[in-house]
């Protein structure tokens, strides 16, 4: 296998991934399904470090080890705040949308629902994520339906010189602007462009059920392939502008600040968080009387291979299981393992379609890194064998 900095040509990982899809073919689909519970007679070896258990920002923060299904049930979901959780009922709700079209209007959640149905799995994670040590678990696998946020942009008729989307919750808290206090409304925005992405949706369901108040009822977006911070919640307008949004949230706040060597000088750069990057974690190992396994889930792009390592032997490709050939879900594998007594380290990195390697912990990309969005390295996790 290529180094972290020399992207894997597709044919080779299709190749080298060849034992991974061989094992599929003979494999039942049902063994990845109990994937992170395991088979009833397999036992869970914890890790030697304990996963963060979240703030009162970020709850329900996931422990891997516990993880038993491939859509994470409703009320497992992490939830992120940033100005609370305004509760709103439904009778006094409407849908704006506004600014630089030809046809304003508003709608009721009614006549949302009443609309063609787009439901879409989606694993959606927070952009801290992985930004710490301990903190590993705010991500979930969800089953969304709404209405296009397309189709509702075309009728609407967008303007020429309509270029940026923006959307605006009914959470709202008081910010200091140089000298400044005023009152804002979280909001985030992405292109015209991203934004007719027909896998966006304005989404009033999670897993079969309306949305629950703590994720954006009535109504929230889901941008798929984005950072949690873009799915914004408690959705009450959507306004075309002529120029760039610099809100809080884009401008602000969730930007990467990175160095870049260039010409022996250091240029510090800074990102608005936007799509999200590929990833993987190992998330439990069990034992059934003498055979250990290494199970583990990878996201953020179409997964073609995860490969293993254990201590400083040589990397070794999992088998995929669920999710497997969707970009916008997590892919489950898994992968056997001759253990012996003692402590082991664990690593995992994904690759995927076009050769991309999720980057090693040392990558310039993230050592250069001064903020914990997006931090994607290859995770390595420790654990003691009797």
């Amino acid at each position: 296998m290529m180094s972290q900095g020399n992207p894997i040509p597709r044919r080779q990982v299709l190749i080298q991934g060849g034992a991974a899809a061989a094992g599929l073919a003979i494999l039942p689909t049902d063994i990845f399904r109990g994937w992170l519970a395991g088979f009833e007679q397999e036992a869970v070896i914890p890790w030697v470090e304990r996963p963060h258990p979240g703030t009162r920002e970020r709850v329900n923060v996931l422990n891997w080890e516990e993880v038993d299904s491939w859509i994470t049930p409703t009320d497992q979901m992490f939830r992120v705040g940033h100005y609370g959780s305004p509760v709103i009922a439904e009778s006094d709700w409407n849908l704006e949308i506004g600014g630089l079209v030809d046809r304003p209007r508003t709608f009721s959640l009614a006549e949302l629902r009443a609309r063609p149905r787009q439901e879409v799995v989606f694993t959606l994670e927070c952009s801290g994520n992985r930004g710490r040590p301990s903190f590993m678990g705010a991500v979930h696998n969800a089953s969304w339906a709404g209405a296009r946020l397309a189709d509702v942009l075309t009728e609407a008729g967008v303007q020429e010189e309509g270029i940026e989307v923006v959307f605006f919750g009914a959470d709202e808290g008081e910010e200091e602007i140089r000298g400044a206090t005023v009152t804002q409304n979280f909001a985030r925005s992405m292109s015209l462009e991203d934004a007719m992405d027909p896998g966006v949706i304005l989404a009033y369901e999670v897993n079969g059920e309306p949305l629950p108040n703590e994720h954006g009822f009535p109504l929230r977006v889901i941008a798929p392939g984005w950072y949690g911070i873009a799915n914004v919640k408690w959705l009450t307008r959507i306004e075309l502008r002529d120029r760039r949004f610099m809100g809080k949230f884009m401008a602000r706040d969730y930007v990467t600040l990175r160095a870049e060597e260039r010409d022996g000088a250091t240029v510090w750069t800074e990102t608005s968080v936007g799509r999200v990057n590929i990833n993987s974690v190992p998330a439990k190992v069990t034992r059934d009387g003498d055979s250990y396994a290494i199970h583990g889930a990878a996201w953020g792009a179409d997964i073609a291979a995860v490969e293993v390592r254990v201590d400083e032997g040589p990397w070794r490709v999992a088998t995929l299981g669920e999710g497997q050939g969707d970009p916008h879900t997590w892919t489950f594998w898994r992968i056997d393992w001759d253990a012996t007594p003692g402590r082991h380290r664990i690593v995992s990195r994904a690759i995927d379609a076009d050769g991309s390697v999720q980057p090693a912990a040392d990558d310039p990309m993230l050592v250069n890194k001064r903020t914990y969005w997006e931090s994607n390295g290859q995770l390595t996790r420790s654990i003691l064998i009797d």
